[in-house]
């Protein structure tokens, strides 16, 4: 079994949470993540695809869209505002899709779990991919694309999901 620990999450203030909301950076490509922004200085977008506030014509990869990521979160972190929780925890989510419901726990994960195979990926991720999201984590010195985990019945964790939906 994987070891967990909580963190203290950064969220938006309550009121400006439906304007920070933004589907996922893999999801969109830079164009759909234009249209998506566009007209909202707090879309998340404007920190997960910060190549939309650039030209056209630049790279995805390159070191601007990195420093204006982190840019964007500070703003963000200022203007939204984003809020840090007082102490840390763990985070449940639930997800319902055509009949199927998971529930997985947001929480510190071990890398080392994760490269043995403790932890088991959902699917391959390339390694282009892996690189530009540890690069966007350590410019913003945060983790703003978290990979949710779900995990086998667990009777204790069980019991917790009933307790807080």
């Amino acid at each position: 079994m994987a070891v967990i620990r909580p963190f203290r999450a950064v969220r938006p203030d309550p009121l400006a949470a439906p304007r920070v909301a933004a589907v996922p950076y893999d999801v969109v490509d830079a164009e759909e993540a234009r249209a998506l922004a566009g007209g909202n200085p707090l879309s998340f977008l404007h920190v997960s695809r910060a190549e939309i506030d650039l030209p056209a014509e630049v790279d995805a990869h390159a070191d601007i869209v990195y420093r204006t990521a982190s840019e964007r979160y500070r703003a963000l972190k200022r203007d939204a505002p984003l809020v840090e929780d007082a102490e840390a925890a763990l985070y449940l989510y639930h997800l319902d899709s055509n009949g199927h419901g998971q529930t997985g726990v947001a929480a510190c994960y071990s890398l080392a779990e994760y490269d043995g195979d403790v932890i088991k990926k959902h699917e391959r991720t390339r390694k282009d991919k892996e690189d530009d999201r540890t690069r966007h984590i350590v410019e913003l010195r945060a983790q703003t694309g978290p990979v949710f985990l779900a995990y086998r019945p667990v009777a204790l964790i069980d019991q917790l999901a009933r307790h807080v939906r």
